[in-house]
């Protein structure tokens, strides 16, 4: 990209201002051209150096220039909003690692929060998610380390480290009386972004724990394993989004467009060249037009929102459970050339509907809690039927075979939705009414017989 002349003369009044020298009457010439919102604060950058230079002379102990200013970089970035941050190159490095889908750590997403570290999305299969870690929780210490004031890089590098190794999180819970101190070992975090199973025959579900450059192709492989499983097409599909950070915006687009025909998927707007962007479906549906219950909850953020909210926007999908996560900002990252880089938030998210994600969040078309289920204890509650009278009459189209539910359910399927709804009541109720969804929408044979379209 070509610089302007107002850029250039910007960069060269804020080296010369750092040097200390004198600008040249060039410079000054060029100012006239530069447009009022462009200029640079010459009184606040002047008080700037003069910190800078008070610093350097008089501070009880000396501090490298660049440990001085890379702080300041700091400073400037965490106070624009949460998501905004400077990477050194180690930081730049691990957040590179991380979206590949493995590095060392505690398998936590956070961000801040009135300067401590708020829990976003706990991953699944990883020390945080089993210790309990639940999205919310705010973390105040490291080990004997306050988080308060500490730049949310520093965080997130303290609590990585090398596998086998202890740490401590000292967290803030809704509703617990006093600070929880939770102990974890570090583990290398494999993150696989798509799991999928049969909830019974006919139903698929598929849970993306967040979203990676190859999260659509596992989406694709998956709903082709279940098809196989089930050795007919699917009658209905749980996309299960809760506690899912988000991760990579191409991972998201190219998922809700594997359940779109056409339309946008989502928009992002911001100030900046190439920001005001529009991401579109193309022709072709994994699943025919199956019914879709997506699950979402409070950490559900992100990418995970893109999708719920084009799934809701388009009415592809039928949203259950909780408000999410509200972070509807896309950040890019932009590298510094000396291995570092600053991670800034250059758009807002929409869905296709043009709502704003942001600080709102989607809300569920059927809200739902998760709530706890207790077992009978064995306690028959089974009414008396017209079948159990001694001498009914016998029923002339009956042959002998156990009688199906109006879903297709069977006494063993039943005895499964038990177990379910006492493991995860909110994925228990999504069965059913994905189930009530098949009624008023029964797939047509022929079309649905045809192999998974391929994106």
């Amino acid at each position: 990209m070509k610089t302007s002349v107002a850029t250039r003369y910007g960069l060269a009044l804020a080296l010369s201002l750092l040097a200390g020298v004198a600008l040249t009457p060039v410079y000054a010439a060029a100012e006239k051209e530069t447009p009022p919102e462009n200029k640079l604060p010459l009184d606040e950058l002047r008080t700037f150096t003069g910190v800078l230079d008070a610093v350097k002379q008089d501070y009880v102990e000396p501090v490298k220039d660049k440990d001085l200013l890379e702080n300041a970089i700091r400073g400037l970035l965490s106070n624009l909003d949460p998501h905004s941050a400077y990477l050194d190159a180690e930081a730049f490095q691990d957040l590179q690692i991380g979206t590949s889908g493995e590095f060392g750590g505690l398998g936590i997403e956070v961000g801040q929060e009135d300067g401590f570290l708020k829990v976003i999305a706990p991953i699944d299969d990883t020390p945080a998610q089993r210790a309990g870690i639940r999205a919310g929780d705010l973390i105040i210490r490291l080990d004997d380390v306050s988080v308060k004031g500490m730049a949310l890089a520093d965080a997130i590098q303290k609590m990585r480290g090398k596998p086998n190794t202890p740490i401590t999180l000292t967290i803030i819970r809704e509703g617990a009386r006093k600070p929880l101190k939770i102990k974890l070992i570090r583990e290398v975090i494999q993150v696989k972004s798509v799991k999928s199973r049969l909830l019974e025959p006919g139903f698929g579900y598929v849970r993306i724990t967040q979203f990676q450059a190859k999260t659509a192709q596992n989406l694709q492989q998956s709903l082709q394993e279940l098809e196989q499983q089930n050795k007919a097409p699917l009658r209905g599909l749980v996309l299960d989004l809760r506690n899912n950070p988000g991760g990579v915006l191409n991972g998201a687009v190219e998922v809700a467009d594997d359940f779109l025909d056409g339309g946008v998927i989502v928009q992002t707007k911001g100030r900046g060249n190439g920001s005001d962007q529009s991401y579109k479906a193309t022709p072709g549906d994994l699943l025919k037009a199956a019914p879709i219950v997506a699950l979402v909850n409070g950490g559900s953020a992100s990418a995970s929102e893109i999708v719920a909210g084009a799934l809701q926007d388009h009415r592809r999908a039928l949203i259950v459970g909780e408000r999410t996560f509200g972070k509807g900002s896309v950040q890019s990252i932009l590298p510094l050339g000396n291995g570092a880089a600053v991670k800034l938030t250059t758009a807002r998210y929409y869905t296709p509907n043009d709502r704003s994600i942001q600080a709102e969040g989607i809300v569920p078309d059927i809200k739902l809690k998760p709530l706890k289920v207790a077992a009978d204890n064995g306690v028959d509650n089974e009414s008396i039927k017209e079948s159990d009278l001694t001498g009914h009459l016998r029923n002339d189209k009956a042959d002998g075979k156990p009688a199906e539910d109006a879903a297709g359910g069977t006494e063993s399927a039943k005895a499964a939705d038990g177990d379910l709804a006492q493991s995860d009541y909110q994925l228990y109720e999504a069965l059913n009414l994905l189930k009530g969804m098949t009624l008023l929408h029964p797939l047509k044979t022929a079309e649905t017989a045809q192999a998974p379209v391929q994106k």
